[in-house]
């Protein structure tokens, strides 16, 4: 007993082979998986006998069901002792299920398997398209198309699109890799008379008519970026300092050891920033993403979270918040790309922050605590509408200030520290009303005053001087030196 294998090619009789000719005109029943073929009509008219399962597909619940009902068939007919032929359409090692499903069987029970090469629809359809295989094309079922890698980088033909509901399912599955408007190749009846080749966009593909068993869809490749980058170097670094064997060091950190890592990495990008300097900043962005990737680790280590989870995270909440880019919203300005942008973050935080001020984080420098907390205060109407009184406001806490450090030495410290708080918030709304950023602009002005002491010091070791050699006058100089240098570069 054994089951000889082959198929009836894409769809015209003359792309039957001569060997599977020679097997379906033998003396072997021939089980066709179905009848459903283009050739099938020519080999009635020639006499040649043939069964099929299609009553099978009748009764069918799923595409899985049915393949495996028609294997284990085949099996059945082979274990009764004679030799049979099972027909495909097409070429049997090209999207074929049942193939696989009765390779896997015939084993384990012992029966003869021999798989005879045909013609399938790809043949005729890399002809049609002018598309080489060796550069890469990746095939699919459409049922499977939920398995494809998001990066993938091959052109890709998606078959067994055999209705619009197919279609539709495919078209949506394939818009969240390439975009609505991407450019697709619908196929039909390859090789026949009535052969179609339709160009579409993706969001047109279920809505073509003529859609059956015989209709494939080819999506070329996505352009290749020039350089493609990957997380994983610096992952895999980390899981190999974090395993055993690994850094001592970092083995020991947790989320709360390493913040004030990430927080000295902010600031030295910004510093980075204001120097103007790329190469500093490329590598401070390194450290940033490094802490990044170490907090990703140890989450993960304890099940919490994945790297890839950070990740997707974020690129899903920036599609969902950009609307106007990602979807049907039309905005006039980026005035209005904000209004949005707090519409749609207050619907997701809904439940989660029930006062005004909540979601201030409590571990931000204070200068940017304030101003957070003014803005959040504002969005309710708590804000002056003009910077006039805002000006006032910092003159009266000033005066406050003055006022306090007149007090007996009893009342003076603690009252001092008050006003000079209310002075300083006073400032980062003032700042605010501005369009300026308090935390950025003291951190550029100690970044500034660094620079010009830097001056001063390296100019007195030049002079062979100490710092008691001089007075503040000559101290002065060297500053306005130092300022009058920054204005030239």
């Amino acid at each position: 007993m054994g089951i000889t294998i082959t198929g009836l090619g894409p769809g015209n009789f003359k792309h039957i082979t001569l060997e599977t000719w020679e097997l379906l005109t033998g003396n072997n029943p021939v089980l066709l998986r179905t009848a459903k073929h283009p050739c099938v009509e020519t080999l009635k008219a020639r006499g040649v006998p043939f069964t099929s399962f299609d009553y099978l597909y009748d009764q069918a619940g799923d595409f899985a069901g049915l393949y495996q009902e028609i294997a284990a068939a085949v099996i059945e007919k082979a274990k009764q002792g004679q030799d049979i032929v099972y027909v495909v359409p097409g070429s049997p090692l090209v999207a074929e299920k049942t193939v696989e499903l009765i390779s896997l069987q015939a084993k384990a029970a012992g029966i003869e398997l021999t798989i005879v090469p045909a013609m399938s629809f790809l043949e005729v359809l890399y002809t049609r398209l002018g598309i080489d295989p060796i550069t890469g094309v990746t095939i699919v079922d459409a049922a499977d198309l939920a398995l494809l890698p998001p990066d993938l980088a091959t052109g890709l033909i998606v078959t067994q699109v055999y209705s619009r509901q197919v279609a539709s399912d495919a078209k949506l599955t394939l818009m969240d890799y390439y975009g609505d408007e991407y450019q697709v190749t619908v196929v039909r009846h390859l090789g026949l008379p009535e052969e179609q080749i339709i160009n579409t966009m993706l969001f047109e593909l279920d809505r073509l008519n003529g859609i059956d068993h015989l209709t494939s869809v080819y999506v070329p490749p996505r352009p290749v970026s020039t350089k493609v980058f990957s997380l994983d170097p610096v992952v895999d670094v980390m899981a190999r300092l974090r395993s055993p064997g690994g850094c001592v060091w970092d083995i020991e950190q947790t989320h709360l050891s390493l913040r004030r890592y990430i927080v000295e990495e902010v600031y030295e990008v910004l510093e980075a920033i204001e120097l103007a300097d790329g190469v500093k900043l490329c590598e401070e962005l390194g450290d940033l993403l490094l802490q990044i990737v170490f907090h990703a680790r140890v989450a993960e280590e304890s099940g919490g979270f994945t790297m890839q989870d950070v990740i997707d995270s974020v690129t899903e909440k920036m599609i969902r918040r950009h609307p106007h880019v990602f979807g049907g919203i039309t905005v006039r300005d980026a005035a209005e790309v904000v209004v949005n942008w707090e519409k749609i973050k207050k619907r997701e935080k809904a439940g989660e922050r029930e006062k005004v001020l909540d979601g201030v984080p409590i571990g931000l420098p204070a200068l940017m605590t304030a101003y957070k907390l003014q803005s959040k205060a504002a969005k309710v109407g708590f804000d002056w509408q003009e910077i006039g009184p805002v000006w006032d406001k910092v003159a009266e806490e000033l005066a406050e200030l003055k006022e306090a450090a007149a007090l007996p030495a009893a009342e003076r410290c603690l009252r001092m520290e008050d006003e000079l708080g209310d002075v300083l918030f006073a400032i980062v709304n003032l700042a605010r009303f501005m369009g300026i950023d308090a935390e950025i602009a003291l951190n550029h002005t100690n970044n500034k005053f660094r620079r010009r002491f830097d001056h001063i010091e390296t100019s007195l070791k030049q002079q062979n001087k100490r710092w008691e050699d001089v007075n503040l006058a000559d101290l002065d100089g060297l500053w306005e030196e130092a300022k009058k240098k920054e204005v030239k570069s």
